[in-house]
């Protein structure tokens, strides 16, 4: 099948803001319109059409790319619409009736329920895979191999800012050369978990930082600062590791990297988290929508969650949050708490 290639609208201006640490980004939307020859056409009665829009985390962005394009393999009459606007910028878009879909590294808080609540907006909450966040440095740094949970803190918390800015403040042996960091913005789910995990409140972290919507402008300058330091998705280190370093982490039992292995079995903690997808229950009730969520949750489709990097569910977990979808029911697991620390699979069942 012939498909076009995907347009990713990432401006200029947005890596020159994310470098000079300006959080004023600007969405990344690909579109995956219609594309199939001739001689693939089959009749409509056979397949389905309409459009599905999907938006939120730059972390589920490479699972729902993934998803949209194997989707589309078998069902060229749908149209998708994929953004990034962060897990926050994609619930305010999700529960103003603007999309269909939104990702989240985190679930749903409070705030954004009592949107969704105003808007009449009802949704249902389906885990889709185990995420591991990677702590980066420039692949130049020969001294950064392992950090202490509590040494991540000291870059990181909001006491530190203005006064951690080299290297040897945070470990007297390190060399003294400035300390750069880089991190998503404050409407990442990521930014979210990682202060609830490193600093101990969620939302809580020093402001003088090189933030961006992006996870590739994040990439970016971390590879072209040899004193930088950035923390974002597995995923995007997989797809970059030729230009970072990955850090290990000891929270307390020893250095661990992020892998499929560590991630899934705990050991990574408390740096591990489920991700989820979000839909519209009035959506859902297309059955364009739902054919693409059940395939979303189908375990003979947890290989393509392997390849950008996550752990997929187990399949009970998987066939849980897919009866929830074919029952519509709505509502959220955790509370409305927003980021959940230790989050086992089996809680996801």
């Amino acid at each position: 099948m012939v498909f076009q290639r995907l347009a990713f609208l990432i401006s200029l201006a947005t890596l020159g803001l994310a470098a000079c640490g300006n959080n004023q980004t600007e969405d990344t939307t690909v579109s995956f319109p219609q594309a199939v020859t001739q001689a693939e056409e089959v009749s409509a009665s056979e397949k389905l059409s309409g459009s599905i829009k999907i938006d939120g985390s730059s972390t589920v962005f490479p699972i729902s790319k993934v998803m949209t394009e194997a989707f589309l393999k078998s069902n060229p009459g749908v149209q998708f619409a994929v953004g990034v606007s962060g897990t926050g910028g994609g619930f305010k878009k999700f529960c103003a009736n603007e999309t269909d879909i939104s990702g989240a590294s985190r679930p749903i808080n409070t705030e954004e329920m009592q949107l969704c609540k105003q808007n009449n907006v009802e949704f249902v909450e389906l885990p889709i895979a185990f995420d591991g966040l990677a702590v980066v440095v420039n692949s130049q740094n020969n001294f950064a191999s392992c950090l202490k949970l509590g040494e991540l803190k000291k870059m990181w918390e909001p006491a530190a800012q203005g006064k951690v800015t080299n290297w040897n403040q945070v470990r007297s042996d390190f060399p003294n050369q400035p300390l750069s960091l880089y991190g998503p913005d404050t409407e990442s789910g990521t930014y979210d978990y990682f202060t609830l995990a490193v600093v101990g409140e969620e939302g809580k972290s020093r402001s003088d930082y090189s933030p961006s919507k992006t996870d590739t402008a994040l990439v970016e300058g971390i590879a072209a600062n040899p004193n930088g330091l950035g923390y974002f998705g597995y995923a995007y280190y997989l797809a970059n590791r030729d230009k970072l370093k990955l850090v290990a982490v000891d929270s307390g039992s020893g250095c661990s990297q992020p892998s499929p292995q560590t991630i899934a079995d705990s050991r990574y903690q408390p740096l591990a988290r489920p991700v989820f997808i979000y839909v519209k229950k009035s959506a859902a009730e297309r059955p364009e929508v739902k054919a693409f969520s059940n395939f979303y949750l189908s375990p003979e489709n947890a290989n393509l969650i392997l390849q950008v990097g996550d752990v997929p569910l187990p399949s009970i977990a998987l066939q849980a949050a897919s009866g929830r979808l074919n029952r519509g029911e709505t509502g959220t697991k955790f509370g409305g708490r927003g980021s959940v620390i230790g989050v086992k699979q089996e809680a996801l069942n």
